[in-house]
C-alpha cells in the first residue's frame, strides 16, 4: 500500500508543487517547516534534507508554536505546514498566526477540502488512498508520502542551486560519507613508506625493499626520480611459479612499464574504484612522470572507505 501510495505521487507533482519550488528558492530568509504528531517527525526530516542540500530550514513544532515559538518565524520566511487531515487544532491556530504574519504559506497535505489546503498560498498535495494500517488508522502510507514529497522538492532545489558533491562534502565533514567526499590521495600516501630501486637493482635487493617497506611493491625509478616501472609481490610469485632462474635478475627484467598510477589530488574513492578496476591492492602516486609514494587497499579500508 505505501509503494501504491508513493507511485501515486508522480501525478501530483505539477503546478502547485513548481510554484512551491520557485518560491523556496527565491526565498531571502528560510524555510520554516511544522507539523503535529507524525507529521511533526517528517517535518523534522525534510528540514534534516534540506538544510544538508543547500537550503536553509528550520523545525518549528505546532503545538511549542502557539506557546511562544512563533517568535523563530521572521519576515521573509516561508512556512511549510505538514499534515494529513489539514484539520488539526494546532495546525488551524498555527495557521491563522502566519497568515496573520503575512509569510507565504505552503500546505503539505493530504485532504483538499480542508482548512490548511483553502487557506495556504500552495498546496502540496499528498493524498493517498488508505494507510498501510489494518484500521486504516496509523500514519503509514500518509507519513512515506510526505517524506518522498519532502525528498522531491529537496532534489528540486538542489538542481536549481547547481548544488554539487563538493557543496555537498562541505555540510557533510564528519562521518564516511564525509571522507568519501573529501578525502583526497595525498592525504594518505604520504603516511606510507616510500619504497623505490633502480631499473639496475639486483632482485634480492629488490626482494628486501618490498618487504622492509610492507606495501607489496616498489618502484623503479630513474636517477631523476621518474617512475619507469613496478615490481609488486605478484610478479615475483608469478615468477616463480614459471621456474625461472633469479640468478643474476636485476629490476628491469621483472618489472611492470605500465603501472596503475593515480595523482595526489585525486579523491580516495577514486583510487578505490581504480583499485577494484583492475583487482588490485596498491596504486603508484605520482606527479606526472615524478613518483611520489603509494596508496594502499589497506588506508582506505582503515580510513572506512570500503
Amino acid at each position: 500500500m505505501e509503494a501504491a501510495s508513493i507511485a501515486a505521487l508522480e501525478a501530483l507533482i505539477d503546478e502547485q508543487f513548481e510554484k512551491a519550488a520557485e518560491a523556496v528558492y527565491a526565498c531571502k530568509g528560510r524555510l520554516v517547516v511544522s507539523g503535529i504528531g507524525k507529521s511533526a517527525i517528517i517535518a523534522q526530516k525534510i528540514v534534516a534534507t534540506l538544510n544538508s542540500t543547500g537550503t536553509p530550514a528550520i523545525f518549528l513544532h505546532a503545538a511549542d508554536a502557539i506557546h511562544g515559538d512563533l517568535g523563530m518565524v521572521q519576515e521573509q520566511d516561508i512556512v511549510l505546514l505538514v499534515s494529513k487531515s489539514g484539520e488539526s487544532a494546532e495546525i488551524k491556530m498555527l495557521l491563522s498566526f502566519i497568515k496573520n504574519f503575512g509569510n507565504t504559506l505552503i500546505g503539505m497535505v493530504g485532504n483538499l477540502q480542508s482548512v490548511l489546503a483553502k487557506q495556504a498560498d500552495i498546496v502540496l498535495n499528498t493524498t493517498v488512498l488508505k494507510e498501510a494500517c489494518l484500521n486504516n488508522l496509523a500514519p503509514t502510507s500518509s507519513t512515506t508520502a510526505q517524506m518522498v514529497m519532502g525528498d522531491a522538492l529537496a532534489v528540486t532545489l538542489m538542481e536549481m542551486r547547481g548544488f554539487n558533491s563538493e557543496d555537498f562534502a562541505r555540510f557533510h565533514p564528519g562521518g564516511i560519507l564525509g571522507k568519501k567526499l573529501y578525502l583526497r590521495v595525498d592525504d594518505l600516501y604520504v603516511h606510507n613508506e616510500k619504497p623505490a630501486v633502480r631499473k639496475d637493482t639486483p632482485l634480492r635487493e629488490v626482494i628486501m625493499e618490498i618487504t622492509s617497506k610492507r606495501l607489496g611493491a616498489t618502484a623503479v625509478t630513474s636517477d631523476g626520480n621518474e617512475l619507469l616501472g613496478v615490481v609488486t609481490d605478484g610478479d615475483l610469485r608469478r615468477m616463480l611459479e614459471k621456474n625461472i632462474v633469479a640468478d643474476g635478475m636485476i629490476a628491469k627484467e621483472i618489472m611492470n612499464d605500465g603501472p596503475k598510477t593515480i595523482g595526489p589530488e585525486a579523491l580516495a574513492v577514486e583510487a578505490l574504484d581504480l583499485l577494484r578496476k583492475y583487482d588490485i591492492s596498491q596504486l603508484v602516486v605520482t606527479n606526472g612522470k615524478n613518483y611520489l609514494g603509494f596508496i594502499h587497499l589497506h588506508d582506505l579500508i582503515r580510513e572506512g572507505i570500503i
